[in-house]
């Protein structure tokens, strides 16, 4: 896949691209209803003879906005972003870079500076995909906005069990630890990364060393609790059980974060520095504050085993 990352104003010329059909969208998570408008976008390419292109935007358009005081957590920061759709087959992914110059252009602007001038010669977008100043562009006006000089196609709304998949849907699963029902809007099961670092090393004096993840801050994180999980660490994938939280019975104060602390099943590496990757399954409880270590100790078998169950049900 091409990755053309774009600067306002950039200098490309229409010449230097091929034609080619661009999905249209900010596909944050790129979850099952953004693979329905990049696949549709990949199937008039395949049938037209085209390139097929995706055009997204980073950062979010909030954190320009001012609309967030707080920094934004994606369900798909932009370097997974990329992984997710270059493993679709995607031809081109355009970046721009999102500043306050370039959400000041007007609607006709956009369209002549970053749809004309790439040779783009077919444009899909969703149903509610908007563009230019104030999103005061939409896909009612795209055909006037076109200058005729490209044909678009709208992707209805995608939906299950009667709500539409969005991105704001997912982010509230996420935050009530729905991890089992996420597949069905992501397509996958949600994952976050990070580097393993050096913890309090209480796990292993208990008797569950754990893999402490310094997941990037710019993803986010599922609701405190124990989950059970995958992680993909040293080259390969474990099953595990995982506390996100504040660890609550040794704690007296609340960190400024909580931690994500996985205790992989068989396994004995050293993988300290290493990048892992925590596939989130299901949550098996709240996090809890303990009386006391055999009480914690007692409460971990019983997340371990219901773990053990988890994976054996469903990857048996």
């Amino acid at each position: 896949m091409e990755l053309i990352k774009l600067n306002h104003p950039h200098s490309y010329k229409k010449e230097e691209f091929s034609p080619q059909v661009m999905a249209l969208g900010y596909f944050d998570g790129v979850h099952l209803g953004h693979q329905e408008v990049i696949k549709e976008a990949m199937k008039i390419a395949s049938d037209e003879g085209m390139k097929s292109a995706v055009m997204t935007f980073d950062p979010h358009p909030s954190v320009v906005l001012g609309r967030r005081v707080q920094h934004v957590e994606y369900i798909t920061p932009i370097e997974e972003k990329i992984r997710i759709i270059q493993k679709m087959g995607v031809d081109r992914l355009y970046i721009v870079h999102f500043t306050p110059q370039f959400a000041n252009l007007l609607p006709q602007e956009f369209i002549d500076d970053y749809i004309i001038q790439l040779n783009v010669r077919h444009v899909v977008a969703g149903f509610d995909y908007t563009y230019g100043k104030m999103g005061k562009g939409t896909m009612e006006t795209i055909q006037f906005h076109s200058r005729g000089l490209f044909v678009h196609t709208v992707v209805p709304k995608l939906s299950v069990e009667g709500e539409k998949v969005s991105s704001t849907l997912i982010r509230k699963q996420l935050r009530e630890g729905r991890m089992d029902s996420i597949p069905t809007l992501l397509g996958r099961h949600y994952t976050t990364s990070g580097i393993v670092v050096h913890g309090d090393k209480r796990g292993r004096t208990i008797g569950f060393p754990t893999a402490n993840v310094e997941v990037s801050e710019e993803f986010i994180l599922p609701v405190t609790g124990v989950y059970a999980v995958q992680i993909y660490v040293a080259g390969n994938w474990h099953q595990g059980v995982c506390n996100v939280g504040y660890k609550p019975t040794f704690n007296s104060e609340q960190a400024a974060k909580p931690t994500v602390e996985v205790h992989i099943f068989d396994f004995n590496q050293d993988v300290y520095g290493k990048v892992a990757i925590v596939e989130w399954h299901k949550k098996i409880r709240d996090e809890q504050k303990f009386p006391g270590i055999d009480a914690l100790v007692s409460q971990i078998n019983q997340d371990k085993h219901s773990a053990l169950q988890y994976f054996e049900k469903h990857y048996a």
